[in-house]
Formats: structure tokens, sequence, C-alpha cells
């Protein structure tokens, strides 16, 4: 397969994924800050959804004001930053556009209606359709390409570089959406177990939708610590880091096969999908949850360039 095809598809799906995840980000920092009493308190909501976007220096620069609206534009709407929804969208698209001999007609045609629409908003018509109901609208369209996706596409090497994508963006989003809240938006000894924690524990979860899961799964009010473990180690949640390994494990182990060739991409993926797979949350905790978290992003980084190596593309 062509390397110019290969990062097309790759691209394309991390660019929606992106989108999704950016929305997933917006969706915990909103739900957050609805607990916050003063200006301070929003500004301590607020700036982590800059900060687990990579976006803090880049919004810095706007000279804007960490606030609801102005995060809110800069990260859904603002067509200069290349991480923001819209830019994400257009950027998915265009990729999509020069694969349309790759992709199916069906996933064509759910990338380029999602487009078309998302051009047409701006803060005024978010803020009339609700900011909830917008974020969930950005989550449908992803779900939607994505289900569209598994279910036309041939299982050939064009759909799994569209899978790895997938999970490669997935993975680098939650360990980034898990250290926020832990880390930076670390409550005060007299917060910790109190009303706003748990509220803001059950923000992240459904923001990865995973609050019904926990409950059905621990069945215990919500504790840091099993929330960690669920979206770090369990082997039944859709977007926990475990899983997002093994499918990327999975699907570079099968390009393997395909061209016949030993990628480094492969062993980096296989290593951190065993140290999941083995490992225990108390090790985690042990390490240092933060420091856990980083290691697995800046391994996210290391395996994004693997890929782009491995495959002649551009990273």
């Amino acid at each position: 397969m062509l390397s110019r095809a290969a990062a097309s598809l790759y691209w394309m799906s991390r660019y929606m994924e992106r989108a999704e995840n950016m929305a997933r980000i917006l969706d915990v920092s909103y739900r957050m800050s609805l607990s916050a009493s003063d200006e301070h308190s929003q500004r301590t909501q607020w700036e982590p959804a800059l900060v687990v976007a990579g976006c803090e220096l880049p919004f810095k620069d706007t000279g804007r004001k960490i606030e609801a609206r102005n995060v809110i534009e800069f990260l859904a709407l603002d067509a200069s930053n290349m991480s923001s929804i819209r830019s994400s969208l257009w950027t998915a698209r265009e990729n999509a556009r020069a694969m349309r001999t790759q992709i199916t007609t069906e996933m064509w045609e759910a990338l380029n209606a999602t487009w078309l629409e998302m051009r047409s908003l701006d803060y005024a018509k978010i803020e009339a359709m609700g900011l909830r109901a917008f974020f969930d609208w950005v989550k449908e369209r992803s779900h939607l390409f994505r289900g569209v996706g598994y279910g036309t596409m041939p299982r050939d090497a064009a759909y799994r570089f569209v899978r790895v994508g997938t999970f490669l963006e997935r993975a680098d989003s939650t360990a980034r959406l898990l250290d926020v809240k832990y880390h930076v938006l670390l409550p005060t000894a007299r917060d910790v177990g109190g009303a706003v924690d748990y509220y803001q524990w059950g923000a992240l979860l459904r923001s990865v939708s995973a609050f019904q899961a926990y409950r059905r799964i621990y069945r215990d009010v919500i504790r840091p610590r099993r929330v960690a473990e669920l979206l770090i180690l369990r082997d039944d949640m859709p977007r926990s880091l475990r899983v997002s390994f093994g499918e990327l494990t999975q699907l570079l182990d099968q390009l393997r096969e395909m061209f016949q060739r030993d990628y480094l991409s492969a062993r980096l993926a296989d290593q951190m999908y065993n140290r999941l797979r083995f490992g225990r949350i108390d090790d985690v905790f042990e390490q240092g949850l933060h420091e856990f978290l980083t290691e697995v992003v800046n391994s996210n980084v290391a395996l994004g360039k693997a890929i782009a190596d491995d495959f002649g593309m551009t990273y």
C-alpha cells in the first residue's frame, strides 16, 4: 500500500477521533464548571481543558481570558487552532476526500455531511442548541463514521490503518483526561471525598461513557483508585488503555504479516500492552499515577513516530 494512502487513512481516523475526544474534554470541563462558585473556580475548571488538549500556549498567545466562552470557542470553533473540533473535522474530511477510492461511499457521506453542518456553526448557534447537545452531536457523528467504517470496509490494509489511527488517538486522550482530573484538578485535603470531588470524578466517567459501567462493575461510591483501574487496566472497557493497546498490538501484527516486514511500532505497542495486561493498579499508584500517565503519553508519541517511520508517513 502506498505510504501516502496509508498516511491519509491513518490521519483521517486520528482527526475524527480527536474531534470526538475534544468534545469529551469540553464536556467534562463544562460539567465540572457547573460546581464552580466564583471566577477563580471557573478558571480552575477551564484551564485544564487547555492543558489536556495541548493548547495552553497557543491560547495564551491569543491574549484572551480563561473563561468558558473563550475556551470553548478556541477548542471547538477556532480555524487557526489545528486541534479544534472544526479543524479536526476539516482535516479528516480533506484526508477522506483524497482517499475516496479507499473508503466506502457511506463513510465519505457521513464525514462530508458532518463537516457541512459543522462549518455553519458559530458560538451563538452552539449556545442556542445547548453546549452539551453540541458535544453529544460531535460524539454521535464520530460514532456514526466509525460504525459505518466498521460495517462497510473490507478487512484489508486500508481498514487496519484506519483502526490504528483511532486507537492511538484514543489511548492518548484517555491518559490525558485521567491525568488532568487526578493531577491538575487534585482537590485540597478538605475536598477529598466531598461532594465536589465526587461530582468531578463522576463527570470524568461520563466524559468517557463509563459512568454506568463503573456502577455495574464496582457497585460502590466513586473512588479514584477504581476509576483509574477501570480506565487503565480493565479489558472490558472500550476506552481503557489496555483495550486500546491490545487493539493496536493486534492491528500492527496483522500489518506486519501482510507486508512481511519487522516493524518497530509493533514491538513498542506489544511492550506497552503487556505492561497493561499484567500490571496491577497498586503498582501504578506506587509509581505515581501522574508519572505513569506521563509515561503512557510519551510512549504514544514514540509509537506514533515509529508508525510514521515504519510506513513512510509524515508525522
